[in-house]
C-alpha cells in the first residue's frame, strides 16, 4: 500500500465533519460550545494585542532613532503592558483549549468503548477484521484525534484573524510586501507537501509498529511465569527483536525524510527574517518611512507568513493527523459493520424455555466444509445434555454458534433470555476486581450475601484462602492466586450464585477431575439449573440424561438415557 491510500482528501474532511457533528449535538455539546465560544473571543483578542504590539514595536524604535528618552520610557512602559495583557490571555486561552480537548476526549472514548462493547464487536474484530490493534486506537488515537482537531482548527482560526488583522498593516507599508508574503508561502507551501507527502503513510506504519511492540512486552510481561518455566525466552526474544527491526527500519525512514523536509523548512524560516528588511529597508535609507518601520514590517510579515504558511509549519502534525483520522475512520467503519452484517443465516430466537436448534446447519469459515449437518434437538429444562464425539471443529463450532459467535452457517437456534443462559468457556477469564466481583453479577453485588456466597465456594470445594479472599471486597490478582483449575471452581461458582435457566459448558473436564465435574453438575441440578456439556469423551455420560455425538462429515446420533424422556 502507497501513502496515496491515506490522502489528506474529501474522506478524511468528512470524517472531520461528521465526527465534529455528533459530538456539537451530544449531552455535552452545550459545554462544548460555550468553551469554544471562549476561545473564539480570546483568539480575537490574541490578534487585537498583536496588532497593537506592532505599532506599540513601531513607535519604540522610532523614539530610540530620535533618542527621545520621554518617547522611549512611555513606548516602553506601554510595551511591558501590553506583554503583560497578552501573557495573561495566551495562558487563559492555552487552559481553556486543553480543557475542551479533555471534555471532548472523555465523551467520544465512552462512546467508542461502549460501541467497541456492544454487539460483540471487540470479538468480532478479532476474529474476522484486518483493523489492527483496536485498543491503541480508542486509547491513543482518540486522544491525539481530539487534542489535534482542536489544536489545527484553533491554529486555522488564528491564521485567517491575522491575515485580516495584518494584511491592513502590511499594505499600509509596502503592497510589493504584501505580494511577497503571499507568493513566498504559496511556494513553501507546494514544495512542503511535496518534499513530506511520504510521511503520511510512514506515520500510519509507525503507529502500528509501535502497538506490535508493546503488545509483545506485554504478552513476556503476561506469561513470565510461563515463559521462565518453559524456557522460551529465545522464541520470545527472536519476536521481540523482529518488532524491533520493523520499527528501526520504519522510524530511519521518517528520519530520512524529515532530513529533507527540514532542508527546505529550515531555510525557509531562515529567509522570513530578511525578506521584508531587503523590501522596507531601502524605502528607509530613501527617507519614505521611519527606521520603526523596519520592525513593524518584520513582524508583520512574520505573524502573515506564519499565517498562510499553514502545510509548512504544521506539516509534521497534519501528516500524524491524517492517520489518526484513517486508523479511527476504518476501527468506526469496522464497528458499525459489526451492527449491518449479514454473513450468517442462523436465526436467533430469544427467550425461548428451552434450548432448540431447528434444521441447524454450521460451516468451516476456512472452506465451508459442512461440520454440523441439519442439527434438529430440543434440550427441556431440567434434562442434562452431554455433546460428545470426535469431531472437535463441530463441537467448537455448535458450542460458539449457540453463543452467538459462530455466523457461518443456516438455520434456528432457540434459547433462553441472556439473563437465563450462561456460557462457561473451557479456559477461565476472571476480570480484575474483587471476589464480590468475580462471583455476583454487575450491579447485583449487594443483592447476595456474604453467607451464601461463602457456602457456595465451600461446596465446590474450593481452598480455605479462596473462601476467605482476605475480604470480598479487596482487590486481588487471580493469577497470582489462584490455579486455572481453581479459577474455574470460581467461574462456576459464579453460574452457582446467578442461577440461570441453563449454562453451557465447554470442556470442563479439561481442567477439573471427572469427579469433580460430576459434583458440579450435582449441584447444579439441586439448582434445577440444566446443563449441557461439551466435551469429546463419554466419562461424564452416566451423569447426563442424553448424548448428541458429533460425528465427521457433519452427521450427528441422539442418545437417551433409559427412563428419561429425549426430544429430537
Amino acid at each position: 500500500m502507497e501513502g496515496s491510500r491515506i490522502p489528506l482528501n474529501g474522506i478524511q474532511w468528512s470524517r472531520w465533519r461528521a465526527a465534529v457533528r455528533v459530538f456539537a449535538t451530544s449531552e455535552v455539546g452545550g459545554r462544548a460550545a460555550a468553551m469554544f465560544a471562549a476561545l473564539l473571543v480570546l483568539l480575537l483578542a490574541i490578534n487585537g494585542l498583536n496588532v497593537v504590539n506592532s505599532y506599540v514595536g513601531r513607535d519604540f524604535m522610532t523614539a530610540i532613532q530620535s533618542r527621545s528618552m520621554s518617547g522611549f520610557l512611555s513606548m516602553a512602559l506601554l510595551y511591558v503592558l501590553v506583554f503583560a495583557v497578552s501573557t495573561i490571555t495566551a495562558v487563559i486561552l492555552r487552559y481553556t483549549e486543553e480543557r475542551l480537548g479533555l471534555v471532548w476526549r472523555e465523551w467520544l472514548t465512552r462512546r467508542m468503548v461502549r460501541s467497541y462493547l456492544a454487539g460483540d464487536a471487540y470479538y468480532w474484530l478479532r476474529e474476522h477484521s484486518e483493523v489492527s490493534n483496536p485498543d491503541q486506537r480508542i486509547a491513543e488515537d482518540v486522544r491525539t484525534f481530539t487534542s489535534t482537531s482542536l489544536s489545527l482548527l484553533l491554529i486555522l482560526l488564528n491564521a485567517t484573524f491575522t491575515i485580516v488583522a495584518f494584511s491592513g498593516v502590511m499594505w499600509s507599508i509596502s503592497p510589493l510586501l504584501f505580494a511577497a508574503a503571499i507568493g513566498y508561502a504559496g511556494l513553501g507551501s507546494v514544495l512542503t507537501f511535496f518534499f513530506g507527502r511520504p510521511l503520511i503513510w510512514l506515520n500510519y506504519h509507525q503507529s502500528d509498529r509501535e502497538a506490535a511492540l508493546r503488545a509483545e512486552l506485554v504478552h513476556l510481561r503476561e506469561h513470565a511465569e510461563s515463559v521462565a518455566i518453559l524456557r522460551r525466552e529465545g522464541r520470545i526474544g527472536s519476536r521481540v527483536q523482529r518488532r524491533i527491526d520493523d520499527l528501526v527500519e520504519n522510524t530511519s525512514r521518517i528520519i530520512s525524510v524529515n532530513r529533507t523536509l527540514g532542508f527546505f523548512t529550515t531555510g525557509y524560516n531562515y529567509l522570513i527574517q530578511i525578506i521584508p528588511v531587503l523590501i522596507v529597508a531601502p524605502m528607509f535609507i530613501h527617507g519614505e518611512v521611519e527606521f520603526g518601520v523596519i520592525t513593524q514590517s518584520a513582524m508583520a510579515f512574520g505573524h502573515l507568513i506564519g499565517a498562510f504558511s499553514l502545510v509548512v509549519t504544521q506539516f509534521q502534525q497534519i501528516s500524524s493527523y491524517a492517520v489518526v483520522l484513517s486508523r479511527l475512520g476504518a476501527l468506526r467503519e469496522n464497528v458499525d459493520l459489526v451492527a449491518t452484517r449479514d454473513a450468517s443465516h442462523i436465526r436467533y430466537d430469544d427467550g425461548s424455555p428451552e434450548l432448540r436448534w431447528t434444521g441447524l446447519t454450521l460451516r468451516s469459515p476456512l472452506d465451508g466444509g459442512v461440520l454440523v449437518d441439519a442439527l434438529s434437538v430440543n434440550v427441556p429444562a431440567r434434562r442434562r445434555l452431554l455433546v460428545t464425539g470426535g469431531n472437535e471443529a463441530a463441537r467448537i463450532a455448535l458450542f460458539r454458534a449457540t453463543a452467538g459467535l459462530w455466523k457461518h452457517g443456516e438455520g434456528r437456534l432457540a434459547r433462553p433470555a441472556p439473563g437465563a443462559i450462561l456460557f462457561v468457556p473451557e479456559r477461565p477469564y476472571l476480570p480484575p476486581g474483587t471476589l464480590r466481583q468475580a462471583l455476583v453479577r454487575t450491579a447485583r453485588e449487594g443483592s447476595v450475601d456474604d453467607t451464601h456466597i461463602r457456602s457456595v465456594l465451600r461446596a465446590l470445594d474450593l481452598p480455605p484462602r479462596v473462601v476467605q479472599a482476605q475480604g470480598l471486597d479487596v482487590e486481588i490478582d487471580w493469577d497470582d492466586l489462584l490455579s486455572l483449575a481453581e479459577q474455574q471452581l470460581v467461574v462456576l461458582a459464579r453460574v452457582l450464585l446467578a442461577a440461570p435457566h441453563f449454562v453451557l459448558l465447554d470442556r470442563p473436564d479439561t481442567l477439573l477431575p471427572t469427579g469433580t465435574v460430576a459434583h458440579v453438575l450435582d449441584l447444579l441440578t439441586a439448582q434445577d439449573i440444566t446443563a449441557v456439556t461439551f466435551t469429546p469423551g463419554r466419562a461424564l455420560a452416566a451423569h447426563h440424561d442424553a448424548c448428541l455425538e458429533l460425528k465427521a462429515g457433519g452427521t450427528w446420533s441422539w442418545e437417551a438415557r433409559a427412563n428419561h424422556e429425549a426430544t429430537t
